[in-house]
């Protein structure tokens, strides 16, 4: 049998600071090509398996030119790391630090330095802070970025 587990590598927010994770593209999903009629039973008791997808009584089958595109999208060692470029505008969240989990907007990426300089609002106040590129994670993660 051919199982194939599309997976996605982002950044996340916590207390610590940033930390990469690396999950499942389709949570609780994924593709294995096998005959029906000789390996279902298998498959389905299978250690892990809660079921094998099926509408009614008919069970999808999706199309080699579809899992190729994916397998092209997400790439050839079936990881597909979700970019953190940054632009002025883009909502952000502080990640760990005096300033974690409070919500700015980049004003200013400074690539050479890997800093950004950010506005928030402290104390009922707009303050502009530079902060390591590092310390912020795109507000809204990874599923803002895979639209």
């Amino acid at each position: 049998m051919e199982v194939y587990l599309p997976r996605i590598r982002f950044r996340r927010s916590t207390r610590g600071g940033p930390v990469w994770f690396t999950e499942a593209l389709f949570p609780n999903y994924l593709f294995v090509r096998f005959d029906l009629r000789a390996a279902l039973r298998r498959v389905h008791y299978t250690s892990g398996v809660s079921g094998v997808i099926r509408f009614g009584d008919h069970w999808p089958e999706i199309p080699d030119a579809v899992i190729e595109d994916l397998r092209c999208a997400v790439g050839p060692d079936g990881v597909h790391e979700v970019g953190e470029e940054l632009a002025p505008g883009d909502p952000v969240v502080i990640s760990g630090g005096a300033f974690h989990d409070l919500r700015a907007v980049v004003t200013r990426v400074m690539t050479g330095r890997e800093r950004v300089a950010v506005l928030l609002e402290i104390l009922g106040r707009q303050t502009a802070v530079e902060l390591p590129a590092s310390e912020v994670v795109p507000e809204g993660g990874i599923y803002r970025r895979l639209r």
